[in-house]
């Protein structure tokens, strides 16, 4: 949402235009450029972060969809691998996914963008919501939190399946 609306902006360039010439003109214009401008690039430079994450979500979920849950812990964020031991993410894995069978469908149905998440530091986070279908459970949504680790790179921090 845009902080003003386009009729607002309008309003005060010609207030302002009308006072003082044509140096205002130009002062009041690109104030009213930036002010349309300024939410458009933040959200395209989230729209980034989130395509960046959502794609790192979905090489992880393919190693656990493979099976390969060492590897899926191996990749996980730092974050993730100091609250879970290797040992304690198989065996979760072992007993919650590994019944729901063969993964039929996925689709992203929500990400969002966070910089602050509750129960951990700040940091930069998009949390990613598929709609999924297994061959034992047709519908299901898996949540997936992505972190932008020390390194630069996003990795999983947590996933949730209901």
């Amino acid at each position: 949402m845009l902080p003003l609306d386009c009729e607002a902006v309008m309003e005060i360039y010609n207030r302002w235009a009308r006072k003082d010439g044509r140096m205002v003109r130009k002062v009041a214009c690109l104030i009213a450029v930036s002010l349309i401008l300024a939410p458009v690039a933040g959200r395209a430079q989230n729209a980034n972060k989130e395509k960046a994450a959502v794609s790192a979500a979905e090489k992880w979920l393919g190693l656990i969809d493979a099976g390969k849950y060492a590897a899926s812990w191996n990749e996980a964020a730092t974050f993730f691998r100091n609250a879970v031991t290797q040992g304690q993410w198989e065996q979760s894995l072992r007993a919650v996914r590994k019944p729901l069978g063969k993964l039929v469908s996925r689709e992203v149905k929500t990400r969002m963008y966070k910089t602050s998440l509750p129960g951990v530091p700040d940091g930069q986070y998009v949390v990613i919501e598929f709609e999924t279908s297994f061959a034992n459970k047709k519908s299901a949504v898996e949540t997936v939190t992505a972190m932008l680790d020390k390194d630069g790179t996003w990795r999983v921090a947590g996933y949730f399946i209901k």
